[in-house]
């Protein structure tokens, strides 16, 4: 990455001067390029952070104006027995009884939910915005490294997202509203703790669906290679079958699609990192002119 920025304005300015040449043709000769100071970055860095508040503003806005569907069917979807992804899963689910418990909890819920999903809607505006501050200190390689990066994290963000919403939280909604240890005991979620763990359950699989964007700057790093990748694969079964049973009710059905997907999240994971291992050393090679060496393997 280059140490100084360049200034905007200087950089889209050019003149064109005729000076004498050998051939009689006029130089094309480009004015001196001034540097930005310390405080000319920081207003900048503070109108793209204005900028990218604004989206997340917006974002939250039409958040409230839809905020019936938000409610009724995105989050409290799950909770009714006609849940679509109910019978694509071939459980028979019951109505869940949603109760507040406290005076501002329905208050405090709504503002939670309105707030969240305007701040995941915003979030790409505030993250281009974040971009344009950085992009002019970046090398070619480096932009186009990022933008493969940022849309690679992005899918499978919202890839883990839907993952938890339409298979995780079925499972265990559906778990945990049959579990009794006593028939004096009848199952009624206090509304806050459910859109927690509808919130946890769907932004957990989406963090944990990013294992290939973590895997692909650790091998850019050259800290994992697909060597140590393959010679790990039993610890990773061992750790996906942590994690899901972390992430699940206690049944091993519920355990294994979680697992299944993470393992293989892993297994493309080796694929990813022996790519981004044949390019970290094609530039190795390209910077010190050594001779081509063997390319990992997927």
């Amino acid at each position: 990455m280059k140490l100084k920025f360049k200034s905007r304005q200087s950089s889209k300015s050019e003149t064109l001067q005729a000076g004498p040449q050998g051939d009689g043709a006029a130089e094309p000769v480009l004015p001196p390029q001034s540097e930005m100071s310390f405080l000319d970055h920081l207003e900048e860095l503070r109108w793209c952070l204005i900028k990218g508040f604004l989206g997340v503003l917006v974002a939250t806005i039409a958040a409230f104006i839809f905020d019936d569907w938000i409610v009724n069917e995105l989050l409290i979807g799950p909770a009714e027995s006609d849940f679509f992804m109910y019978r694509l899963l071939g459980l028979d689910a019951d109505t869940l009884v949603l109760q507040n418990r406290t005076v501002t909890g329905q208050f405090f819920a709504y503002i939670g939910i309105i707030m969240a999903v305007g701040i995941v809607a915003g979030s790409p505006v505030f993250i281009y915005f974040l971009w344009k501050f950085i992009e002019p200190g970046l090398y070619k390689s480096e932009k186009s490294g990022l933008r493969f990066a940022s849309a690679f994290a992005t899918f499978f963000f919202m890839l883990g997202i839907s993952f938890g919403y339409c298979i995780i939280t079925p499972f265990a909604l559906h778990f945990f509203s049959n579990f009794q240890i006593s028939d004096l005991i009848v199952n009624e979620f206090d509304i806050m703790k459910y859109f927690s763990m509808v919130t946890w359950w769907s932004f957990g699989a989406g963090i944990l669906f990013e294992l290939p964007v973590v895997v692909y700057f650790l091998a850019k790093l050259g800290i994992a290679t697909p060597e140590r990748l393959r010679k790990s694969r039993k610890y990773a079964l061992l750790g996906v079958l942590v994690i899901g049973a972390l992430f699940t009710p206690p049944d091993p059905m519920s355990q294994i699609l979680v697992a299944m997907p993470l393992m293989v999240l892993y297994e493309g994971s080796i694929f990813v990192a022996a790519w981004a291992e044949r390019r970290r050393q094609r530039e190795l090679r390209k910077a010190w002119g050594d001779e081509p060496s063997e390319p990992a393997q997927a």
